[in-house]
């Protein structure tokens, strides 16, 4: 299945004005803070990051990041924020005939890519607001080999340190992972078939921090995570019950990375391959 929007693409290429015929191969290049000059032109922002967010959630997952960037700054957007828009649609003018492509894989049940990127804004934002220090949580949600559920946003607290953003974002991607397999054990009660190779639905985890795996795993409390609230171990029974398994994998590898920060072209690219099933 090849799902697309070109309509909607058009539609946001013609409501922003844009005078600037280049064209980007990835929809952001540095991290946003609020601030900076006044705008130059006159386009509709909001409606622009609205139709923007249609598509994102929709079709369009790798542009998570860049439009999550810029819808945060929709009440009072700037010059930077204008230029991050255009970018955006300078990257779709270039990909208007791309979507996401489902290959549905039997061998392939529930599966989740997780990231954060720890404090991000830190030494970027010249505003000294705690907002300045939050990490990123970014994950993706697969069944049978097809991504379902996708999410780039920043962390409601501040981590203090690397495990505990990621550990975090675990726990926020899990929230979500759970009652995907609430639902699919419902289906099955109910006579459906779903294409899982163990009768028990389990879901694996990729996360690239070493750290906030053993956290998911260790009942035990150590001196540099303590502080961390009960609101985020509420998914180790299920890790006990072997129901979710945490798994490593290497930065590189990591497709959750595409939603955490702005990334390299070709980095970029090989990791919207492996999310969208197009390369070009």
């Amino acid at each position: 299945f090849h799902l697309t929007q070109p309509a909607l693409i058009d539609r946001i290429i013609a409501s922003v004005s844009l005078k600037d015929q280049r064209m980007h191969d990835t929809p952001a290049d540095c991290i946003l803070y609020k601030g900076g000059e006044p705008r130059k032109t006159d386009f509709h922002y909001r409606s622009a990051i609205g139709q923007l967010n249609f598509l994102t959630g929709a079709t369009r997952p790798e542009l998570m990041l860049a439009t999550h960037q810029c819808a945060r700054f929709s009440v009072d957007p700037r010059l930077p924020h204008e230029q991050a828009v255009k970018r955006i649609v300078c990257y779709l003018k270039s990909t208007q005939d791309k979507g996401l492509i489902m290959r549905p894989d039997k061998t392939r049940g529930l599966e989740c890519h997780v990231d954060a990127d720890f404090a991000g804004l830190y030494k970027q934002d010249p505003d000294e607001s705690p907002s300045s220090t939050k990490s990123r949580t970014g994950y993706i949600i697969w069944f049978a080999g097809c991504p379902l559920i996708w999410s780039s946003k920043l962390q409601t607290t501040i981590a203090l340190s690397t495990t505990e953003a990621e550990y975090i974002a675990l726990s926020s991607a899990l929230r979500d992972v759970i009652y995907v397999m609430q639902l699919l054990d419902e289906l099955v009660s109910f006579g459906v078939k779903i294409p899982v190779s163990t009768p028990t639905v389990r879901c694996k985890v990729f996360e690239n921090n070493v750290g906030a795996i053993e956290l998911a795993k260790a009942p035990k409390y150590r001196p540099c995570t303590k502080h961390i609230t009960i609101q985020y171990h509420h998914f180790r029974t299920h890790v006990a019950k072997r129901l979710i398994t945490n798994q490593h994998v290497t930065t590189t590898e990591q497709v959750a990375d595409i939603a955490t920060k702005p990334l390299a072209r070709d980095q970029f690219k090989y990791l919207r391959h492996r999310l969208l099933g197009w390369s070009e």
